[in-house]
């Protein structure tokens, strides 16, 4: 059986270090698969753990209690929790759970003054207590690691290596989730706990539980991504591969818990600038890819022309359709 690359980025955080092998391998697997795993992250395994333990917890509360912080308390944030089946792909109701996070802003930012959708103050439970303090640690040290992989995706593909901090993410779009997939019922084979998708940005940092379940569609088939112990999971979105014009390719996937117990997951999502326009690399070395594909979705990231906060927003409808209509669209 195939697996992903195992890539050591350690030698991305390090000023004296030469980058070029993890550049090379980071460059190939965005080719291959838009999917690999990062070792020597730097991200604290406490925290880690910390988090899951505080994560287990809210789990197990009484929806009545969770509902105190359900996502239409946050208005046009989108922000807080959502209940089982509450988020959709695909027009399927999801068979998870979940809270939303992003980048904490106060209302007197004036992009919350505008009611900006996906921009606002985060939603916090009272219990467990130290919820607050953990996730915003984690979001900071995962995003200082998107930073790093960015670096070197821009390095890898030819580019001056803070080509997107300059240029795509100078105020890059922070969104974080937490999701728990109860066990799939034995007899229902065909519920995904998410169904098949690709990420909407740049860069995915996925941290899971040792359950397994994410499988990953790459060169006709469908790969088991089996966990392992203090890595992460990347994949590439969407605007990644607009970007460089379907040479890098938002791989479709997809997950199935079929573990016996809930698993766990907490993807990052490290995207451009609200209000950047992507468009793809003007250097020679990108060529636009000659492979053809038919997405489930029948959309083609390489046609999207506006901002990415439209597309972002667009695509976040799609997903909370009913959110969308109470609070966005008469907003």
């Amino acid at each position: 059986m195939r697996h992903l690359p195992v890539i050591d980025v350690s030698a991305l955080r390090t000023a004296c270090a030469d980058p070029q092998a993890v550049v090379s391998q980071i460059d190939q697997a965005c080719r291959l698969d838009g999917f690999f795993l990062v070792s020597g992250h730097g991200v604290d395994k406490q925290l880690a753990e910390d988090l899951e333990a505080l994560s287990r917890t809210f789990f197990a509360l009484p929806d009545s209690e969770k509902s105190l912080i359900s996502m239409e308390h946050a208005g046009t944030a989108w922000r807080g929790w959502f209940p089982l089946g509450g988020e959709v792909t695909s027009g399927v109701a999801d068979q998870k759970e979940g809270l939303y996070f992003g980048t904490e802003l106060d209302a007197s930012d004036p992009r919350v003054r505008d009611g900006l959708p996906l921009h606002g103050p985060n939603l916090f439970p009272a219990r467990p207590s130290g919820m607050r303090n953990t996730v915003l640690r984690w979001m900071n040290e995962v995003s200082l690691l998107g930073g790093d992989l960015i670096r070197g995706i821009a390095l890898g593909l030819g580019i001056e290596e803070n080509w997107f901090a300059q240029n795509l993410t100078t105020d890059p779009t922070i969104l974080f989730r937490i999701f728990s997939y109860p066990p799939a019922p034995k007899f229902a084979t065909s519920k995904w706990g998410v169904g098949e998708h690709t990420d909407y940005g740049l860069l995915t940092m996925l941290w899971q539980d040792n359950s397994g379940g994410l499988e990953v569609f790459s060169a006709g088939e469908w790969l088991a991504v089996e966990p392992q112990q203090n890595t992460f999971v990347c994949n590439i979105g969407d605007m990644l591969e607009k970007l460089t014009n379907g040479v890098y390719r938002s791989t479709p996937h997809r997950v199935r818990n079929v573990s016996g117990r809930d698993r766990l997951s907490f993807p990052l999502f490290y995207d451009p600038s609200w209000n950047s326009h992507v468009v793809p690399l003007p250097i020679p070395e990108v060529e636009r890819a000659s492979e053809t594909r038919t997405r489930w979705d029948g959309e083609e990231p390489l046609a999207w022309d506006g901002m990415y906060g439209d597309y972002l927003t667009k695509k976040v409808s799609k997903a909370f359709p009913k959110l969308f209509q109470n609070v966005i669209a008469k907003s």
